[in-house]
Order: C-alpha cells, then structure tokens, then sequence
C-alpha cells in the first residue's frame, strides 16, 4: 500500500473559521468541513435535513455503493451550543488525496441555527482529535487513515493563515514553516490538551501552568470564567458582558497591551490576533480575544487566535503537539 501526505488548501471565513475539502462514499461527492482539533467525530448533512441544511450540500448513503448503515442514531453537542443529530453510517473519505475505507460518520437530520449556512459556510465537520471523545466511539478520520497505512508519518500539520491556510496529512509543510519544532506532551488523550507554561501579557505572566487544549474548531482563547475575570483584572480590563456578550473584556483602544503564549519551552506573539477591534464604531475600548465561558475540565481552549501564530504539528505518533515560526 502506497503512503503518502497531501495537504488541502483550506478557505478563510473572515479568520473565524478555516475549512476544506474532502470527498465521500463511491461515486466520491466532495463537501466542505470544518477540520476540528477539539472533537473526534465527522457529520455532514443528510439527505432529510430541513431547512437549517439549506445552501449546504447533503451527503445521500443511498447514492454511494460504500455506504453501509449502522442502525445507530447520534446527537453531538459544540463548545458553542450548536448542535446536530442524525444516523451514523460508514463509508469511504478521502481527504488531500489519503482514501480510508469503512470510516464511520453522521448524515445529519436536524441542524441547529448554529450550522445554518449563513453562520457556518462549510457543509459539515470533520473531527480531528483522538477516539476516547467519539460520541460515536469509532476512530475518527486520521486515526483510520494511520491505521489503514495511508500516511507516510501519523502527523498532521496546520497553518491556519488568512492567506495560503493549508492542512497537511501524513506529515508537516517544510515550507509554511522556518526553523524548528519545540514538542509538548498530550498530557491526556481525548483532545489534544498539553500544559501552557503562561500566558503573558506585555511579558509578563498572568496565568501560569495551564491546562489547555489547541483547537482549530474554536475561534477564540477560551477560558473558565474566573479564569478570565482573574486575567482582565490584573491587566485592568473592564466586564463587556452587556455591550459584547457574556464573557468579553475590554482594553482601552489607545493603550492594548502585546500578548503571548508560552508552550513546549518557546514563546508565541499572538498581539496581532489578540485585538478583536473596537466595541463599536467610534469607541475607544476595543475587545480581547480571550473570553470566559464554562470549559470542561475548566480547560482553556487555545483556538484560532492562538493557532494562526503559529505552524502546529499534530504528532499523533508521539501523542505530542510541535509548534515552529511560520514562514
């Protein structure tokens, strides 16, 4: 069997989601999806979704000669409330070229607001963390794809830029990234949680030895809300919850600090990320990109802010997360 890598260009939804291609079932169909570091499993439209499916494409079983039925219902919750639900099937996927057989995934029959095609432009999602947090209990994608040979190394990499975004499968791009990658052990295989040494702020730490998960589904840094509260205090943030929304902190516009993160011993700036923009037009106050909300496991939830700093490595080999200077 012949292993391979393939990386799949990925489209940039105004650097709130990043999303691609794959194909599915024989003949293959290709739909979109939101590759998603912070859960496990694949769904997409099926063909008796309503009208929250409207304007995304629907995966039919009975048009694909692969698909075969499991008889098992599914329903998936998001960090965000969304949620969907549906029959589970199992079919061909391929994806950047890499084809796995008999992988497990959702037809959808009901789609929250939250998937609507106006607030989530890919078709449906496809769930790159490890098997322990299927919902469905089956190996998620890139885990059938290493276990079938199909990679030519079990990693996967990310660059999640607003220009040239790519998703690499069976290895790392050598050229979205300069000089070396610095490691960190998964601390606990479910999703891909590591420890953040800090979190700085104007270089100095405000929060220390953290508990994190790096997630591409997730836009912003999210965090336990005392976590957050305790974060803007000490850097005299003010409490948007009625302006914003709940869990949103403001800076003054005039005077926003630089923030980082450090991980796997090296320092990463996200300032340029870290500044959501002004409250509204005219305002002095701008808002952070750090937001408190409920986590499980009082997690925080190292997202897109975070991830488009920097190129990430997904060592599922190594059960380790690498991170190098973007090129």
């Amino acid at each position: 069997a012949k292993r391979a890598q393939g990386t799949d260009k990925l489209t940039d939804d105004s650097s709130e989601l990043w999303y691609g291609s794959i194909s599915v079932g024989t003949p293959a169909t290709t739909f979109t999806v939101d590759f998603d570091t912070g859960s496990s499993d694949l769904f997409l439209p099926g063909p008796s979704c309503g009208s929250t499916c409207s304007g995304h494409s629907k995966y039919n079983p009975s048009s694909s000669s692969t698909a075969k039925s499991l008889g098992e219902s599914f329903s998936l919750e998001y960090g965000d409330g969304s949620t969907v639900s549906g029959t589970q099937y199992t079919d061909t996927v391929s994806i950047a070229g890499l084809t796995v057989t008999g992988q497990t995934l959702g037809a959808a029959k009901t789609y929250s607001t939250g998937f609507e095609s106006s607030q989530f432009p890919a078709d449906g999602l496809m769930g790159m963390a490890f098997q322990s947090i299927s919902d469905y209990n089956a190996s998620p994608v890139f885990q059938t794809l290493v276990s079938q040979g199909k990679t030519t190394s079990p990693v996967f990499g990310f660059k999640l830029t607003s220009s040239g975004a790519g998703l690499t499968i069976g290895g790392v791009d050598s050229s979205a990234y300069t000089g070396k990658f610095h490691y960190t052990d998964v601390t606990q295989e479910g999703y891909w949680q590591v420890t953040t040494d800090s979190v700085n702020v104007d270089d100095q730490a405000i929060q220390s030895s953290i508990a994190s998960v790096v997630d591409s589904g997730t836009t912003l840094i999210v965090a336990p809300t005392d976590d957050v509260q305790n974060f803007y205090e000490q850097i005299g943030g003010q409490d948007a919850s009625s302006t914003v929304g709940e869990g949103f902190y403001t800076l003054p516009c005039d005077n926003f600090p630089s923030a980082s993160v450090s991980i796997a011993g090296t320092t990463i700036d996200i300032s340029s990320t870290f500044n959501l923009g002004q409250v509204s037009e005219g305002s002095s106050d701008c808002v952070g990109a750090l937001a408190g909300q409920d986590t499980p496991d009082n997690l925080w939830i190292l997202g897109d802010v975070f991830m488009s700093n920097t190129y990430t490595e997904f060592d599922y080999g190594n059960s380790r997360v690498g991170f190098a200077t973007l090129a």
